[in-house]
């Protein structure tokens, strides 16, 4: 995970995150590096660096007409954003320090998935 300002472009930040992905463990022998595949917004629309990864990139176009059927798997990243919204702290950035903040995310991730869990046992 990284911090960045607001300000900053997406696509700067895209090479150093798809470097930063642990192995992906699976089958028996190597594990594999990076994913097969990414799916982005048009905020990541320069794929030649993925592709010379070995990356299969998903990416809508500007200047396209939305339905492009990335929205089925976005929603997943949409409504995590969505939850974390509902932290007033992490609505907007108060906190100078970026350890504070990222300890407020982490938290909020864990209390997101503590809920999730015992809904899950609930049902």
């Amino acid at each position: 995970m990284s911090l960045t300002g607001g300000n900053r472009h997406d696509i700067t930040q895209l090479m150093p995150l798809v470097e930063s992905i642990p192995p992906v463990r699976g089958r028996r022998g190597r594990p594999r590096r990076r994913p097969d595949a990414l799916y982005a917004d048009r905020a990541y629309d320069s794929d030649g660096q993925l592709r010379g990864k070995g990356i299969d990139p998903h990416i809508a176009r500007r200047g396209e007409e939305h339905g492009s059927g990335l929205g089925v798997y976005r929603w997943v990243v949409e409504q995590g954003f969505a939850l974390l919204h509902w932290f007033r702290r992490l609505r907007v950035r108060w906190e100078i320090r970026d350890d504070i903040h990222e300890a407020f995310l982490r938290l909020a991730c864990a209390i997101i998935c503590f809920r999730r869990l015992v809904n899950l046992q609930l049902c």
